[in-house]
């Protein structure tokens, strides 16, 4: 049940290109599996494909297994081939997980495997070695007098070591990226950045103007009986219509531990949520645990990276609350812990956010955590980045910045070597996106 801490941060900045999405054309789903699989397609002769999907939970799925088929494939391959967990643990981890697993979110995966060609237990195994093998990340969520209009802007960093790669073919799993656009039946279009074989890497915005961000934060309380973190995002972006519906969604039947960015674009307002198995805190940014030294609170700002803030929470986690200091940069050198290089990325990125404090919008949010996750701003920051190659700290797969309430999304994506932040950004419109129809 042990789990380690892949390390994260957000961050950086380069080049905005505008992608055009009405000019594009579309891949029709076989007609032999027209009646199953209803309107589904994927535009695939742009930077970055689209993958459309409409309809039921088992639809949904079908329609990814139909379209992805040999990128699922190889991004399972890769995935259980990394963490080197046997099929048998993995599956054992999901029977205890699977009765607090929605009919939804079950029927989906069969979908996905009956789509691919692969078994169930096969689809799920890999998703089960995301549950005990974690991910990185870095979110944050700025609003009111925070941005420069006031609008709100969720910004999400899914951060994974590049060595994810397909052990038949050579293709990282990060190759594999696409934006996916998800219109249920039973619930809320939604965005969302991923790569083949999920909706989505951790986060993304619905119709609503709800948009979530999941980053693993290790625990010692921790239980198996429960909910799984990716399932729970998915549900707060095809059900949550309110701020309250998505921290409902959060906080029954935890399991291990993970932190949440959650923003509502109406009010507009962000919350941080930290989870174990028996604990729950819900912070906004003038929480008095915010503010517990080390950490700081910024005015219309909630940010989140691989550790918990809430100090009865922070205690199931590591032994002094405090991850800054000598004694935690010495046992990073001595590779006893990660909490130093941790902090250290939080804290720059932190510093960087109150710098552009009152002036935040798509371009300038996206240029600051590319840059942070460079570490551009800060040279011990930069030498922890550089002496981190092949872990998963701010080794984004993708970062993308968000307005619910406009509809644009800035994304980057890992390709050919390159951390996400090293490469283009891409515009979207969610709203666009939701409009666009097959020919």
């Amino acid at each position: 049940m042990r789990r380690y801490f892949l390390v994260t941060a957000t961050v950086c900045i380069v080049i905005f290109l505008t992608l055009s999405i009405m000019n594009t054309t579309s891949l029709l789903i076989p007609n032999q599996n027209q009646d199953t699989v209803l309107d589904g397609w994927i535009i695939e002769n742009t930077n970055v494909p689209i993958l459309f999907l409409n309809g039921s939970s088992y639809q949904m799925g079908y329609q990814q297994g139909v379209f992805l088929q040999e990128k699922i494939k190889q991004n399972l391959r890769a995935f259980l081939h990394y963490a080197n967990i046997t099929m048998d643990l993995l599956l054992e981890t999901w029977d205890e997980m699977k009765p607090y697993v929605p009919e939804e979110c079950i029927q989906e995966i069969q979908g996905i495997a009956d789509g691919s060609g692969l078994s169930f237990e096969e689809v799920i195994a890999g998703y089960m070695v995301i549950v005990r093998e974690d991910m990185g990340c870095f979110g944050f969520s700025a609003w009111g007098d925070a941005t420069d209009q006031g609008q709100l802007l969720h910004v999400r960093c899914f951060d994974q070591p590049l060595e994810i790669i397909d052990p038949v073919t050579g293709t990282p799993a990060y190759e594999n990226n696409m934006i996916v656009v998800r219109k249920p039946e039973y619930g809320i279009p939604s965005v969302a950045p991923s790569i083949a074989g999920i909706p989505h890497t951790g986060g993304g915005v619905n119709k609503q103007g709800i948009a979530v961000g999941q980053q693993v934060c290790w625990s010692t309380d921790q239980t198996f009986k429960g909910t799984p973190a990716l399932f729970r995002t998915q549900l707060v972006l095809d059900h949550a219509r309110t701020i309250n519906d998505a921290l409902s969604i959060l906080t029954i039947n935890n399991t291990l531990g993970w932190n949440y960015i959650v923003s509502d674009a109406k009010i507009p307002i962000g919350y941080a949520v930290e989870l174990s198995a028996n604990h729950t805190y819900i912070g906004g940014w003038d929480q008095s645990q915010e503010s517990t030294f080390p950490f700081w609170a910024i005015k219309d700002i909630v940010r989140r990276t691989n550790f918990f803030i809430d100090p009865t929470l922070a205690s199931t986690q590591r032994q002094r609350y405090s991850p800054a200091g000598l004694i935690n940069f010495l046992e990073l050198v001595q590779r006893k812990s990660t909490f130093y290089a941790i902090w250290r990325s939080y804290k720059v990125i932190s510093q960087d956010i109150s710098k552009n404090w009152g002036t935040l919008n798509r371009q300038t949010t996206m240029n600051l955590i590319r840059k942070g996750y460079a570490g551009d701003t800060d040279l011990v920051l930069k030498l922890i980045v550089i002496l981190a190659e092949r872990t998963s700290f701010n080794r984004a797969w993708n970062i993308w910045v968000a307005n619910p309430q406009s509809g644009d999304i800035l994304v980057c994506f890992a390709h050919h070597d390159k951390i996400a932040f090293e490469n283009p950004v891409y515009h979207f419109n969610m709203y666009e996106l939701f409009e666009t129809h097959p020919p």
